[in-house]
Formats: C-alpha cells, structure tokens, sequence
C-alpha cells in the first residue's frame, strides 16, 4: 500500500513539475516579433499592357519585439518591391509595394518571398497573379519569358 501512495504521488509531482515547464514554454513561444498580412495573395485581374503594376501588402507586428523585414525579393526581374526598412513597433503596421512590369504580355504568376525576424512565419511568400492584355498596334511586347510575342 505504501509503494502505491508513493508512486502515486510521485506520478502526481511529475505532472505538476510537467504543467509549469509547458507553462514557461508556451510564454516563451509567444515572445518575438510576429507579422499577420492582410492578404497574401494580389490579383490583378485583367490589366492593360503598360498599365498600372503596383500593388501593396499590408502586414501588422502582433508580436511583443520589434519587427524587422530583412529582404523581400522578387522570383525574377519583373517583379520588383520595396518595403518598410525601419524596424515595425508591436501593434504597428507597414507596407510591402510590388510592382510588376505591365509591358510583359499574358499571365502574371509571380511571388515574392519577405525574410524578417518574425518567430511565425520568418520567411513568408506573397503571390501576385492575373493576365497582361496584349499590346497595341504598332509596339513589340514581351511575352512573360522574355521571348518575342509571336505573331507581332
């Protein structure tokens, strides 16, 4: 009987001892910076060639450190950002503005990938879709791989 009372309490002590260090890594996790975009997704539906190609992601710092973006880079030379560079107050917001080559005819799938010291998400890709409208009579488009639009 007194090897049960034991192990039993012993069991119980575990658990206590347990629930406080899951306690202090919970708090733990939740220190940091941490970034919540508005969308992460921007299409631009059908644009007119040479239209307007500029977009904006919006994102908050939710966390309880100043954020920092580090980087944000376009998957190729088409796609081009710029982003706040000072460091995002907790609770404060900042903005990431894309801007995409409209001279480019036919589909935009495109994404940009943002580096921040965000305990979240510290590399997070935004998307930038839609359709250039071909170009009008008389100039020389190009097609989204760089090659000559045929027919033109």
């Amino acid at each position: 009987m007194k090897k049960l009372l034991f192990t039993a309490l012993l069991a119980l002590s575990g658990m206590v001892v347990g629930s406080h260090a899951t306690a202090q890594q919970v708090v733990g996790a939740q220190a940091g910076a941490k970034i919540e975009f508005s969308k992460d997704v921007h299409d631009y539906g059908n644009v007119k060639y040479g239209g307007n190609g500029v977009c904006t992601f919006t994102f908050k710092n939710t966390g309880t450190e100043p954020l920092i973006i580090s980087q944000a880079k376009g998957s190729c030379g088409c796609t081009v950002p710029e982003w706040t560079t000072d460091p995002i107050a907790p609770g404060e917001t900042g903005t990431i503005t894309v801007k995409y080559n409209t001279e480019k005819v036919g589909p935009i799938n495109k994404n940009v990938t943002v580096m921040s010291n965000a305990t979240n998400e510290p590399t997070k890709v935004l998307k930038i879709t839609g359709n250039v409208a071909p170009a009008p009579e008389g100039t020389s488009p190009v097609n989204n791989t760089g090659a000559p639009t045929i027919g033109q």
